[in-house]
């Protein structure tokens, strides 16, 4: 009986360990620093799909943005990943503030509602629990503000636990 309790010990163990291989944290909260300033939050569901959410201010409003995205190592380059993702975004801007306002809306602020893409580098340190990514999130309104915004360049740097 005992040495069935250790091997199933040895075996979760083991599972464990490859598990943690495969990715390099499980979550990581951190700022946001580019064309939209803000907070990220990245959590992965499994060993190479992770959901983020970041909520960014411009223009005197804010964006909520959740994304799906697929993560990879790069082989040859250890703590180095690339990622590719989707998803949307919801948001409030402010009319005098936001450089393409069409002169039209007169009570100050407009919602906006889009899709989002995602693709960037991921280097998580191993010494230390934090990770930097630099990303590309181009961006479509399809609600409030019908404007294509390549300008989504932006460096994260998380704690990673």
């Amino acid at each position: 009986m005992k040495s069935k309790v250790i091997i199933v010990s040895l075996l979760l163990t083991l599972a464990t360990t490859i598990s943690l291989q495969a990715q390099n944290y499980r979550t990581g909260l951190g700022a946001r620093l580019g064309f939209f300033n803000g907070i990220t939050v990245k959590h992965f569901i499994g060993s190479s799909n992770a959901i983020e959410g970041i909520a960014a201010f411009r223009w005197g409003g804010f964006s909520l943005t959740g994304l799906y995205e697929w993560q990879k190592p790069i082989r040859g380059a250890a703590g180095l990943d690339y990622f590719l993702g989707l998803g949307g975004h919801i948001g409030v801007w402010h009319n005098d503030r936001y450089y393409w306002y069409d002169g039209d809306r007169r009570d100050g602020h407009f919602s906006i509602v889009g899709v989002d893409f995602i693709a960037g580098l991921e280097y998580t340190l191993q010494e230390v629990p934090f990770n930097f990514s630099l990303d590309w999130k181009p961006a479509f309104n399809l609600i409030g503000d019908r404007h294509w915004w390549g300008d989504g360049v932006a460096l994260s740097i998380r704690y990673t636990f």
